[in-house]
């Protein structure tokens, strides 16, 4: 029988992997291919996400990354943007590419009536090099030679087709643009083989692992993965409830009893959306406040306590005065200690604005919906 692994050990794992356990000193690029690439479908709030995971993270830092084009963001995993590093955009891309398909034919490739696919790949292509476009304006031009089509639908399938990534300013802290796409070969201007699915799951694993072959399908987007998985050298264990789960020989999986701190998390962090079986990092109590966002096309910021979930935070600003509500899924012991990291936080969100820390019991309800970027 595979050794069993705990619901607390597989926290403390994952937590270490994403460097949740303690912030690293390692340069940004190197922690966002580490982490599998952050979800960055928000202009901004991914910003969070590497400050959570960074010892002194600088926004301006990431920003000229995005700039100089060692950063990029693009559709990948579950065909979501994700913010990646150019070498791994251009390697990740061709094997993900089938995720888009499958949602794009299904919504977007019946509502175009005789259209050839290469030839419009080939014309979306060439007018998104000539200029980024919003998908609005690459519909339009596209629909100019497709009387009768949907403009819509036009620029999905073209999105599926093309590798294509959003250009600054889109993405820049503290600013904002167009979201305008061109394609990622012309923007980066240079080639990267493939990554094959075993590579994947490697990447995968030393980012979340140890997981079973849904939680790999979970991330990527990616079907019928059980016999790569099964093929490969890797560790088996089994969870509390009997799954088969798989892990890198090489990696350490920290003792159950290492603390983890306090930790506030961003909207669309891959900490909650990359496993089949998220009961290692949401609590009983965490799924019911999670069941309230259902449909609002709201994620929550989630508080970590302990490594697991214990509330949602909201920020409010006016007139120079920044103001982070605690609100509490279930009683947090510790308080004075989430306020302090609340506190923190602030002060790389608004640093010039006063500081007020609230609290409140239940859920937030103040949410308001994230801009997203497709």
């Amino acid at each position: 029988m595979n050794p069993l692994l705990t619901r607390r050990e597989l926290n403390r794992a994952t937590l270490d992997r994403q460097f949740l356990l303690s912030r690293t000193d390692l340069p940004i690029a190197e922690v966002v291919e580490q982490v599998g690439g952050l979800q960055a479908q928000t202009p901004h709030t991914w910003y969070t996400g590497l400050w959570n995971r960074i010892a002194g993270f600088r926004a301006a830092d990431a920003a000229k990354l995005l700039e100089s084009r060692a950063l990029v963001r693009i559709a990948l995993q579950r065909s979501t943007i994700h913010l990646v590093t150019a070498r791994d955009c251009l390697a990740m891309r061709p094997l993900l590419q089938v995720v888009t398909e499958r949602m794009t034919r299904t919504t977007f490739v019946r509502k175009l009536d005789g259209v050839d696919l290469d030839e419009l790949a080939a014309h979306g292509r060439s007018l998104l090099e000539a200029e980024p476009m919003t998908f609005a304006a690459l519909g339009r031009a596209l629909a100019e030679r497709r009387p009768g089509n949907d403009p819509h639908a036009l620029g999905q399938v073209v999105r599926w087709l093309v590798p294509l990534v959003q250009v600054p300013p889109r993405g820049l802290w503290g600013r904002s643009g167009p979201i305008a796409h061109t394609s990622a070969e012309s923007w980066l201007g240079f080639d990267m083989p493939p990554m094959t699915a075993e590579e994947l799951v490697i990447r995968y694993l030393s980012a979340f692992g140890p997981s079973s072959v849904m939680d790999v399908q979970t991330w990527s987007g990616l079907t019928r993965l059980a016999e790569v998985v099964e093929s490969m050298d890797l560790l088996r264990f089994r969870d509390e409830s009997g799954r088969t789960l798989y892990d890198l020989p090489h990696l350490v999986r920290p003792s159950a009893e290492i603390s983890a701190p306090v930790r506030l998390m961003y909207d669309f962090d891959n900490l909650f959306l990359s496993h089949a079986d998220r009961t290692r990092v949401i609590t009983e109590a965490g799924f019911a406040a999670l069941r309230g966002f259902m449909g609002t096309n709201v994620m929550p910021r989630v508080i970590l306590v302990d490594g697991f979930t214990a509330g949602d935070w909201t920020v409010a600003r006016a007139k120079g005065a920044s103001t982070l509500t605690i609100h509490q899924w279930e009683p947090i012991a510790d308080l004075e200690a989430v306020a302090e990291e609340g506190r923190r936080l602030l002060s790389f969100l608004a640093p010039g604005d006063e500081h007020e820390i609230a609290v409140l019991d239940g859920p937030s309800t103040s949410n308001l919906r994230p801009r997203e970027d497709g």
